[in-house]
């Protein structure tokens, strides 16, 4: 990113300055623990990606009354920091843990992260019912006292049922974590939904006394519990999904030319339904500024199922850096999401993306996930078998 990061040890944990020609520059206290380390310092990157950071530079040091909407800003920061520590595509082995709080914040000592990038990358990993949220106490005003919800970010199988800004109860149990580290399980109404949550304190915004509350929430009523939703994998050929079921079948294509199909999958495809090629080309010749990255083509193939050519790949050939690119592949993944919507539809598709294109399925699936599955779409992905190796039921 290019911007320096010295050491000072007058700074209290890390601020970012600028100098009269608007370059930043990163001061941070080389004698704070590691961890608090890393993350003010992510933290401080976070505030860099906002385009007026040099004429507004915010001093985690120096205490201040955040106004009205300056916590919207420190909350995404604190997101930013929890992506920058723990990226998409990472840590994959937390799917295997244990959902607690306790166990979550041994992990952040393990890792050397804060306690809000591994409830973040644990629940984004999870196939459970489960949320993170963020929370802190309102200081000033008619809710003076009130705990406010800065963010809830769910797994693919939980619903979002609380937005952001929203009022938590009077007498919810977050109110109890009044100091960093203090950490309270309970049941209780938030909105119209049972819920069980646990949560600690931690670090509070600058300027506040009272500490943010992080924690793990699940719907407690199994009533209203989303069922698990997921990748479903099967050893067998994404071509042959095609069913009277309403289906689309996803792929990648690249933006150098609308004659894609002479390797892998996108070569099958054209021989098994030359429409879908030769649709995009026609849609290419009359939309030419449409041909980019980031932009789809949907195509019928038959009554029910349709064929999604998602433009994610930079150029063709091969290529010493992957040629996917995942901004463009996660604006498609959206878009997928709303045509299966649309038309009621599954999703089926091989690793897209991890062939010819480079790039990596970690990523890749976590980005359907979050894109497709947490929609409520059903996604299908196929590996080709071996030879001699049956086709094989899909599993999770």
């Amino acid at each position: 990113m290019g911007i320096e990061v010295i050491g000072k040890e007058a700074v209290r944990d890390a601020r970012t300055v600028a100098d009269v020609q608007g370059r930043l520059t990163i001061e941070m206290n080389p004698n704070r623990p590691r961890a608090r380390l890393r993350y003010s310092v992510a933290h401080e990157l976070a505030h860099t990606l906002f385009p007026d950071c040099a004429k507004h530079v915010r001093n985690r040091a120096a205490y201040h009354e955040l106004t009205a909407d300056e916590w919207q800003l420190e909350a995404l920061c604190n997101i930013g920091a929890a992506e920058f520590l723990m990226p998409t595509g990472s840590f994959p082995e937390l799917r295997r843990e244990d959902l607690s709080i306790g166990r979550l914040l041994d992990l952040r000592q393990i890792y050397g992260v804060s306690a809000e990038a591994v409830l973040i990358r644990a629940v984004r990993l999870s196939s459970e019912p489960v949320a993170m949220f963020c929370t802190s106490r309102i200081e000033s005003g008619a809710h003076e006292g009130s705990y406010r919800l800065d963010y809830l970010i769910a797994s693919n199988a939980s619903p979002v049922f609380l937005h952001r800004g929203a009022l938590l109860p009077l007498g919810t149990a977050v109110a109890e974590c009044t100091a960093i580290g203090f950490a309270v399980q309970r049941t209780e109404a938030w909105g119209e939904h049972r819920v069980s949550l646990e949560c600690v304190g931690v670090s509070p915004y600058p300027g506040s006394a009272w500490p943010r509350v992080v924690g793990l929430v699940r719907i407690a009523d199994n009533a209203t519990r989303s069922a698990p939703l997921g990748i479903s994998y099967v050893l067998g050929d994404a071509l042959s999904a095609a069913s009277e079921e309403p289906g689309i079948i996803a792929h990648v294509v690249n933006d150098a030319t609308p004659n894609w199909g002479g390797r892998g999958f996108a070569q099958a495809m054209r021989e098994r339904w030359p429409v879908v090629q030769n649709d995009f080309r026609q849609w290419v010749r009359l939309n030419r500024p449409l041909f980019k990255l980031g932009e789809s083509r949907l195509c019928r193939v038959s009554s029910n199922f349709w064929a999604l050519s998602m433009i994610c790949q930079e150029g063709y050939g091969p290529s010493i850096t992957p040629r996917l690119r995942y901004g463009p592949l996660q604006s498609c993944l959206v878009r997928l999401a709303d045509h299966a919507l649309a038309h009621s539809a599954s999703v089926h598709m091989p690793r897209i993306g991890a062939g010819q294109a480079g790039g990596s399925w970690g990523i890749i699936e976590e980005l359907i996930g979050q894109e497709v599955c947490a929609r409520g779409v059903l996604v299908t992905v196929y590996d080709l078998p071996r030879p001699g190796e049956p086709a094989s039921p899909p599993t999770h």
